[in-house]
């Protein structure tokens, strides 16, 4: 490597780490992160921990032989001795979370047409809907004792049945696996867009201030413009990898010991005066934790890990020549807003097309051409990597992520060199591909 991209490089990678702002965020980013994410964990747990009670009137008698049953957050109360008119009197009174009011009328039809739900605010949607399909199922429940048909029966009727997946290799895997595979390649590509807009408009930024200071007309009659180019576009590149690995670090370290504070001793539980509903709880929690460790120590994390850093490098470096051609071409960031939208694009397109054609076919044809498209690459593929993705695939994405890599480079190195020493003027399209031609 030339001496002089060498010294750019580590000029560039030195501004970086070394700025305040950087060695600030680079410290307090993984506390915001872990502390939002429990922050809202636990007003999440506030907010369902207050009880609501919610009065109802059965006037058709419906909920006799399927009664509404008191939980942790909701209590009933049946004001139904004191009818409608009084029951809402002293359901607004009392400052009751809602009143239920079911008519009573000849038909079951008219009736479940008829049910009221009063509440002081908007009512919370989920408890809505629970509530809603409590009485559903009393109404029909009362619906086929009134037909004579024997409601055991129809209950012995009902089988649970669950899949046992597997490939024809006999590769298992379950519905929750591949959910956490979604998750994980989800989160790879939403970091990957986020960390190549924030350092890619760092690398435009750079240039736009060097430009507009006239430093780099002293630069560059020391180096050549793609020189001074690939070096920022490395140099940020390299600083972006240093602050994503410290922040892996801090994450996982302050996750793990916010978790020990929480973790709760199984020999205290037995103990404990619990009910079996809640006993049952704990263990389907433990059970999917135990499926959480069991599908994470199965994924390819180390490979995972490595195109990351790949795919990282690659798209960064494809998107930063195109950011530091548009800084080279503009006086100032306003000026950056009318040639942004080409380059956003294909970012958003490869998160969305990414996610949905990934839950849906992780290797279908959508999934696997956007996978290869080497704007779209760098996110697609993160996704579908958990899911496992022949080796094939990978090396024909990143051979064209590398060879348009260069291309591109070479596109904005026309550019760049043309409009580092253009001043006071806005550049269009038209200009940018005279420039191209030169």
């Amino acid at each position: 490597m030339n001496n002089k991209l060498v010294l750019i490089i580590k000029r560039e990678f030195n501004a970086k780490v070394r700025n305040k702002s950087f060695i600030i965020m680079t410290i307090l980013a993984p506390f915001i992160m872990v502390g939002m994410g429990f922050l809202i964990m636990y007003l999440t747990k506030a907010n369902d921990s207050k009880i609501k009670t919610i009065a109802f009137v059965d006037a058709a008698s419906l909920l006799k032989e399927n009664p509404l049953k008191n939980s942790k957050t909701v209590e009933y109360i049946n004001l139904t001795k004191l009818g409608a008119d009084k029951a809402k009197v002293q359901a607004e009174k009392k400052e009751y979370y809602g009143l239920l009011i079911i008519p009573k009328h000849n038909s079951i039809e008219k009736t479940a047409n008829t049910i009221a739900f009063f509440t002081k605010k908007t009512p919370n949607l989920i408890l809505v809907e629970s509530l809603e399909k409590k009485i559903e199922a009393s109404l029909q429940h009362l619906k086929l004792k009134q037909l004579g048909i024997d409601i055991e029966k129809i209950k012995s009727t009902k089988i649970k049945s669950i899949f046992n997946l597997a490939t024809y290799s006999g590769e298992k895997s379950s519905k929750f696996e591949n959910g956490i595979k979604i998750g994980f390649g989800s989160i790879a590509g939403y970091l990957l867009m986020m960390f190549i807009m924030i350092y890619g408009n760092s690398v435009m930024r750079s240039v736009i201030e060097e430009k507009t200071s006239r430093i780099v007309e002293i630069i560059i009659s020391s180096v050549k413009p793609f020189q001074l180019m690939m070096g920022k576009i490395i140099g940020n590149a390299l600083a972006g990898l240093t602050q994503f690995a410290i922040w892996g670090i801090m994450i996982a370290i302050l996750s793990f010991v916010a978790l020990s504070f929480l973790d709760i001793d199984t020999g205290k539980i037995a103990q404990a005066n619990v009910s079996i509903e809640q006993l049952e709880v704990a263990k389907e929690i433990m059970t999917k934790q135990e499926q959480l460790v069991s599908v994470i120590s199965k994924m390819p994390i180390t490979l995972m890990l490595i195109l990351f850093i790949i795919y990282f490098l690659g798209g960064f470096l494809l998107y930063s020549s195109l950011y530091a051609a548009i800084g080279s071409a503009v006086d100032n960031e306003t000026d950056t807003q009318q040639f942004m939208m080409p380059i956003i694009m294909p970012l958003m397109l490869g998160v969305y097309v990414g996610a949905f054609s990934v839950i849906n076919d992780p290797h279908g044809p959508v999934a696997t051409i956007f996978s290869m498209i080497p704007l779209t690459s760098p996110i697609v593929m993160l996704m579908r990597v958990p899911f496992g993705v022949p080796v094939w695939q990978i090396i024909v994405s990143i051979v064209l992520l590398v060879g348009t890599f260069i291309f591109t480079v070479w596109l904005a190195a026309k550019i760049y060199r043309i409009g580092i020493l253009m001043y006071g003027k806005k550049p269009t399209y038209k200009e940018l591909f005279k420039w191209l031609r030169y």
